[in-house]
């Protein structure tokens, strides 16, 4: 399933947005094309899931292709996602607080949502994008791991898995809460997400249960779900964003590599 759509400028009633955050993942260019001013369109939709979204402001946008584990179209970020988004703040290992676009504003990232530090899928995740970070460096993209948690967890997370990238913790949740990623029991226990741990305790990769029933965790049920984006340079620019549907819903590594590192 792919969607592309080519536009110049769309007046705001052109297509209707739709509420629903949950759509899993997509990858845009927010450049519009320069040599057409129809808007033409290859879809492949799940009537289910309604229109395609747009700000209800007028803008010009070029949505280059969309990725998604599960077949499921996506939304740009929204603009009230992107206000909330203007008041969170994470923490480095050191404690000092970071406003997240600073992650982005003036680089390209990398930004993976882990669902919390002691998680045995979080960290296969972590390898699975640290072992693409040759060609991340190579084009100049930084990756991040963000966490719900505390800062002595993200820092029990960095030295157990050696994780190649910069961690930081989000004990209030505010960014997973600012892009609407999913959370419950219903998207924690699934067979897929059973299947998942199964192969990681395979590979090797272990649960720290110890970080996993910490009250930093334990308070919201570790039931969280995370997810990936691709951000910046400038911190409105989220080119790509996977919204994890269940738990180890990781998308393919070549949409995040196709998004970050184009060029390569």
């Amino acid at each position: 399933m792919a969607i592309s759509l080519y536009s110049t400028t769309l007046p705001s009633n052109s297509l209707q947005p739709n509420r629903n955050t949950n759509h899993p993942s997509i990858y845009l260019s927010p450049k519009p094309s320069s040599h057409t001013h129809n808007l033409r369109s290859s879809l492949h939709l799940n009537p289910i899931y309604g229109t395609i979204n747009l700000s209800s402001s007028q803008r010009s946008v070029t949505i280059s292709a969309i990725s998604s584990s599960s077949g499921i179209e996506s939304s740009v970020v929204s603009e009230d996602t992107a206000n909330l988004l203007d008041r969170v703040k994470v923490f480095d290992l050191t404690g000092n607080a970071v406003p997240i676009y600073d992650l982005w504003k003036d680089r390209k990232a990398v930004v993976a949502f882990a669902r919390h530090f002691g998680c045995v899928l979080c960290r296969r995740r972590a390898d699975y994008l640290a072992a693409k970070k040759d060609i991340m460096d190579a084009s100049g993209v930084t990756l991040v791991l963000i966490g719900p948690g505390s800062v002595d967890q993200a820092k029990a997370f960095y030295e157990q898995t050696k994780f190649k990238g910069e961690v930081y913790a989000d004990p209030s949740y505010s960014s997973f809460e600012a892009l609407r990623f999913v959370s419950g029991v219903s998207t924690t226990f699934t067979p897929g997400a059973g299947l998942k741990i199964v192969q990681a305790y395979m590979e090797g990769y272990r649960q720290d249960w110890g970080l996993s029933f910490e009250k930093d965790t334990r308070t919201r049920g570790g039931w969280q779900q995370g997810g990936i984006i691709v951000a910046g340079p400038g911190k409105s620019n989220i080119s790509y964003i996977h919204k994890d549907k269940e738990a180890g819903d990781d998308p393919d590594i070549e949409d995040i590599l196709k998004a970050c590192c184009a060029s390569r």
